[in-house]
């Protein structure tokens, strides 16, 4: 393999005979690809968000076409499953155009037109992307050579999809009662729509019981023979994807497809040396008579149903609970940079929607190889994809390199100021602006919902629920306070004052419009305001979060900057509760008013 990578693999964790998938090979690969107008998703927040949001719009808006609500969450699932899961696609698709036809709801052309229309597109996109995956896993095995080796760990028990069991579960659980008691509803658009939101909900489940049935069936199959192999080059992703690369892309220019991996549950060196059976025929699984393989490992005590739940969704909420809770340290931005290039040997053969197993090289020297499972479906990257990814990124670093030469031109103007006994920092203009412009914004909607307009129940939940979460969060930004002394900062909050010691401050960074403050143990603090970069530029000013970020990372860094006193009580800012409870009482009592009736409505 490749010596120019940044982390090699020994040669005893590459069995015999493994060939590495060269650029000339991989071309080869990506011409099987589907068309470029055809998107293949990398399952994550942002495409789970879109996708998801597609289907609810398509719903709702189907039912107030006089479709059933059975009907109207049927096409907007086959949205999603037109992405998530093109094999659902290929029954779905001819069912519900049968099923429009047969029902003829009103008005009956139109609806008619629409759902041959939609089913008859969904349908061929669905076959495209199917055929595009035999021609990906014949150009693999063809790059292989017919080498083939039993994956490691395939004598461990294979415990996926326990978690996406009880999701898909508890989807269908609370589904089905939704759509069964829609009756309860006073309104006609309630009843409507609580019934097309638990068809909706209960599909999303049952989604994810037949994907993970399909998922674990390949894992199964991965580990039950000897699979082809092949030598690349990948790297890992904050999110915990690899990407992988061609053997002989040192510069890692063109990654092939993303998956997300996990470390497998122990130690595979026992599998790592396992000897490739010889070349065989075209099904590169059938071992040589002579050289049979190990025996398949025996099958998991626990229920496939139950067990088996979708890995693309478990890459799913993967993706979600990290970018939601992403706590990594933003001033060093470590993790919005590519991790470096490893050697890796590749097991199974890639396609969309594959199963495989990564064996890479160790990420610290003289450690052993790291042998990874995917924790979801393979997403091939094409030439499109790649290079939007390419100049996304150039203008993410472009943008970024601009921010840090900020800061750090900022840091060290700070670094030449004396300390002083305790340093204080509050809530200013531009945070009193961004209040203004939150009340500005919400007035009209709520008024509108609950004083001039005959809303419907749900849209009341909805912004019932948002004013609360504004009456609880106004008071934070308007009148937050950090304190800095000897001992550390000081941070106002809802339920009282924080204190973060100078060694457990991890990081604090303006990002786009937030402030953001992390210390050690995950805990983290955000507030937002408007910022504008071009009118600072011109004006020569610097954004208030700018400034504060730069004089406590400079605190943190150089121990004699810090103050030399230590704060009182009524320094550090008191519990903020106190303000939201009054912003609590006065709304819910707007909202009743207007629920019940406002004078002159």
């Amino acid at each position: 393999m490749n010596t120019h990578a940044r982390q090699t693999l020994p040669a005893t964790a590459i069995p015999d005979g493994c060939l590495p998938w060269s650029t000339e090979d991989t071309r080869r690969w990506t011409r099987a690809l589907p068309p470029g107008w055809i998107p293949v998703p990398r399952v994550g927040l942002r495409v789970l968000k879109l996708v998801l949001a597609v289907g609810v719009l398509a719903a709702l808006g189907l039912t107030t076409d006089g479709l059933p609500p059975y009907l109207a969450a049927w096409a907007g699932l086959q949205l999603v499953w037109l992405q998530l899961r093109p094999e659902l696609v290929r029954v779905s698709a001819p069912l519900l155009a049968l099923v429009t036809v047969v029902l003829r709801p009103a008005p009956v052309i139109p609806v008619l037109a629409g759902a041959l229309v939609l089913n008859g597109a969904c349908l061929a996109v669905a076959a495209l992307r199917l055929r595009a995956r035999e021609r990906q896993r014949e150009a693999a095995l063809a790059a292989s050579g017919g080498v083939s080796a039993l994956p490691p760990g395939a004598d461990l028990p294979l415990g996926r999809g326990r978690f996406l069991s009880g999701l898909g579960i508890t989807l269908i659980a609370a589904g089905v009662p939704l759509a069964a008691t829609a009756g309860v509803w006073d309104d006609a658009e309630g009843r409507r729509a609580a019934m097309v939101a638990g068809c909706f909900v209960a599909g999303l489940g049952a989604t994810a019981l037949l994907s993970g049935v399909l998922g674990r069936r390949r894992a199964v199959a991965l580990r039950a023979a000897p699979a082809p192999v092949l030598r690349v080059l990948m790297r890992e992703t904050r999110h915990g994807d690899a990407k992988v690369y061609a053997a002989d892309d040192i510069g890692g220019l063109r990654p092939l497809f993303t998956v997300g991996v996990t470390p497998l549950d122990a130690t595979p060196a026992q599998n790592l040396n396992a000897t490739p059976a010889e070349p065989h025929a075209p099904t590169h699984n059938t071992p040589h008579p002579q050289n049979p393989a190990p025996a398949p490992a025996p099958a998991p005590t626990t229920d496939p149903m139950t067990d088996a739940m979708a890995e693309a969704v478990a890459d799913v909420l993967t993706d979600v609970v990290t970018d939601v809770a992403d706590l990594g340290p933003v001033s060093d931005r470590d993790d919005n940079r590519p991790g470096p290039l490893r050697e890796a040997v590749l097991y199974g053969a890639p396609y969309d929607g594959a199963e495989v197993v990564l064996v890479g090289a160790p990420s610290e020297p003289g450690g052993a190889p790291v042998a990874q499972r995917s924790t979801g479906p393979v997403r091939p990257l094409s030439e499109g994809a790649v290079r939007r990814r390419l100049e996304r990124e150039k203008r993410t670093s472009a943008r970024t390199a601009a921010e840090d030469e900020l800061h750090l031109g900022l840091v060290e103007t700070a670094s030449r100021a004396k300390p002083v006994p305790v340093r204080r920092w509050r809530a200013g203009a531009v945070d009193r602006l961004a209040g203004l412009l939150m009340v500005v914004w919400a007035v009209p909607l709520c008024w509108d919902t609950f004083v001039d307009g005959d809303t419907g129940l749900w849209k009341r939940i909805l912004v019932l629920l948002f004013g609360l979460f504004g009456a609880f969060r106004l008071p934070v930004k308007l009148c937050w306070r950090l304190t800095a002394d000897r001992t550390g900062l000081w941070l106002n909050g809802l339920r009282g004052t924080t204190h973060i010691p100078w060694d457990d401050v991890r990081s604090v960074r303006r990002e786009s419009l937030e402030l953001k403050l992390r210390w050690g143990g995950d805990g983290a603090w955000t507030v937002s305001a408007p910022r504008w970069a071009w009118f600072q530029r011109v004006r020569g000013l610097t954004h208030p979060y700018d400034a504060l970020a730069a004089e406590v990372t400079a605190m943190r860094t150089d121990p004699a900057l810090r103050p030399t006193g230590d704060s009182e009580e009524r320094d550090r800012g008191r519990p903020l509760w106190p303000l939201a409870v009054p912003l609590v009482l006065a709304w819910l009592t707007a909202v009743l008013a207007g629920w019940t009736g406002f004078p002159g409505r």
